[in-house]
């Protein structure tokens, strides 16, 4: 049995304020001051000044910059935040909205091969790797007894360095007694998998509900406990039909949405 024990869920995943050239206020033009800090900071952004993901100063900051107070910075960022410019995260601050990743399910999900069609870059990261006894649910979607054990790899997905979803990933390690060495060597999925003698494996069934998210489930994907995690259960099959892998993950809603195709 391989066991691997990783640095905490933050390593790696650091996010950073970005600096704010405020420029000066025309009080008497007749347009509230608040709109026009807003429109300041909506140009800087769309002019590239601040990438995707990054977290704007604070409110304190840019009041002090802007020379105004806190409650018109806040006015600003709630109707910026209205329109999908920002995202306000309660306890955390102000970050420059993302562009949502579409995540299409059909019979052949791949994780890196749907980064890289929207033109980003795919990266993993193995959190944990060991083996436990199989849950009920996930004893039933394997279709193993209960209590068998199974190898569970926990994996923190990324495009372009901002994690999208953090998985479990459950296969019969009676059947693939070496994966979690070879997961330990190369976070694929899919790599994994054929170097255990399946090729090619599809999806079975995905159900996919929504929830809040726990404390480390909300640090892992770098987002707020206020704001909700999309989470999918599937079954993935190789050639034969037998399940390969039962795997549990929780999508950053406010970066991802599904795209069922037909």
């Amino acid at each position: 049995m391989v066991k691997v024990l990783l640095p905490p869920w933050s390593a790696g995943l650091v996010e950073t304020s970005v600096t704010f050239e405020a420029p000066p206020l025309d009080r008497g033009a007749g347009i509230a001051l608040w709109r026009q800090i807003g429109a300041a900071i909506e140009a800087a952004i769309r002019e590239g000044h601040h990438a995707p993901g990054q977290r704007l100063p604070t409110e304190a900051e840019l009041a002090q910059r802007f020379r105004v107070n806190r409650h018109t910075i806040r006015r600003a960022m709630e109707e910026l935040e209205s329109r999908g410019v920002v995202r306000v995260e309660q306890g955390r601050g102000s970050f420059v909205a993302e562009d949502v990743l579409d995540y299409p399910l059909n019979a052949r999900t791949r994780f890196s091969e749907i980064i890289r069609a929207q033109n980003r870059e795919p990266a993993g990261r193995m959190l944990r790797l060991t083996e436990i006894p199989a849950e009920p649910r996930i004893a039933e979607l394997l279709e193993i007894r209960r209590g068998r054990m199974v190898a569970l790899a926990e994996r923190i997905a990324m495009a372009d360095g901002r994690p999208v979803a953090l998985g479990s990933h459950h296969f019969p390690a009676h059947r693939f007694p070496g994966i979690l060495a070879l997961l330990q060597e190369n976070p694929s999925i899919t790599h994994a998998l054929a170097a255990c003698g399946v090729p090619d494996y599809r999806r079975r069934i995905t159900r996919i509900t929504a929830r809040m998210p726990s404390a480390e489930e909300a640090e892992a994907l770098q987002q707020s406990r206020s704001r909700p995690v999309l989470v999918s259960e599937a079954v993935n099959v190789d050639g034969a039909g037998r399940p390969v892998d039962a795997t549990v993950t929780r999508y950053a809603a406010g970066r991802t949405q599904m795209v069922v195709e037909s």
